[in-house]
């Protein structure tokens, strides 16, 4: 399968939520629960069936996540030198900040199904796992100023933590997974993916620019481009395997989670910049992950 149609299902999915939610009467209270019915059950379920089931060694993918944390780090880095190269205001810094690091689980999870199988899907939820406190940390952290014990409780609750964390307990007690619930979670699993990349399409907030162009190139640059050249050439100086390598990349090509705009919205009231990201971002996703997954394979 070329890189350009393994991506292509997932983007019309994407496509069609777009369409659903603004020419189908399907309001945003019923994409709120489609949302935490993904964000609260079935994703978990996908992230614990996909660990416990897997026999790996969590130090041998060691390699694979210091190569998330590094490419992240760097994003970071970047991100905050957007300030003073365009004249940011700090609210506007602060809610733009995250979008160039954090990422769009549900379409990681849709790329690395097409392009590495269940193994990837494993290797993916790892990633995933340890990826989340970390860019959830640092983008509230960045939104908040001082509000630490908040934030420590909030990702100490995060679903996809609690279940990575289970999904290793169980695999490392050796526990197997009886029929009924090795069945119960693998079709929580299979809704899982669809269900959140049609919310993701509704999520999308098309409407005027609210970020300098410049800026708005500067995140893009960040989040599409460097960060996955950085992840293309640790996977190589690292000698990651190619499926390990894959999964790197496609998790550092992914663009930015909708949900940076709930969050900024939220917490500083400057949701606009972050929709201008997101949306844009995600389109642009859809050109520059196949080209991407197909250097991964030269």
């Amino acid at each position: 399968m070329s890189a350009a149609l393994a991506v292509l299902p997932d983007f019309l999915l994407i496509a069609a939520g777009a369409l659903l939610a603004r020419r189908f009467g399907y309001a945003p209270p019923f994409w709120e629960g489609v949302e935490r019915i993904v964000y609260f059950v079935l994703f978990p379920a996908l992230l614990f069936r996909s660990i416990a089931t897997m026999p790996f060694s969590l130090g041998a993918s060691t390699p694979l996540v210091a190569t998330a944390c590094a490419y992240t780090a760097v994003a970071m880095v970047l991100a905050l030198a957007a300030k003073p190269l365009f004249g940011l205001a700090a609210e506007t810094h602060a809610a733009a900040f995250q979008c160039a690091f954090r990422f769009n689980t549900y379409i990681v999870f849709s790329v690395v199904s097409r392009v590495a199988g269940a193994d990837g899907i494993a290797l993916a939820s790892l990633v995933v796992g340890a990826m989340v406190p970390v860019v959830n940390v640092a983008a509230v952290a960045m939104l908040a100023r001082g509000q630490g014990r908040r934030t420590i409780a909030e990702i100490a609750r995060n679903p996809l933590v609690l279940a990575t964390l289970a999904g290793i307990g169980w695999n490392a007690a050796g526990f197997g997974l009886p029929a009924v619930a090795e069945r119960l979670l693998e079709s929580a699993a299979a809704a899982a993916v669809p269900m959140g990349l049609l919310a993701v399409g509704a999520a999308l907030r098309p409407g005027p620019r609210a970020l300098p162009l410049p800026a708005l190139a500067y995140f893009h640059a960040i989040k599409l481009v460097a960060v996955p050249a950085i992840a293309w050439a640790l996977a190589r100086v690292l000698g990651l395997s190619p499926i390990e390598a894959t999964v790197a990349l496609v998790h550092a090509s992914a663009p930015t989670a909708t949900s940076a705009y709930i969050l900024a919205s939220r917490m500083n009231g400057r949701g606009a910049p972050v929709a201008s990201i997101v949306t844009s971002g995600t389109l642009l996703a859809a050109l520059t992950m196949p080209a991407w997954l197909a250097l991964s394979r030269l």
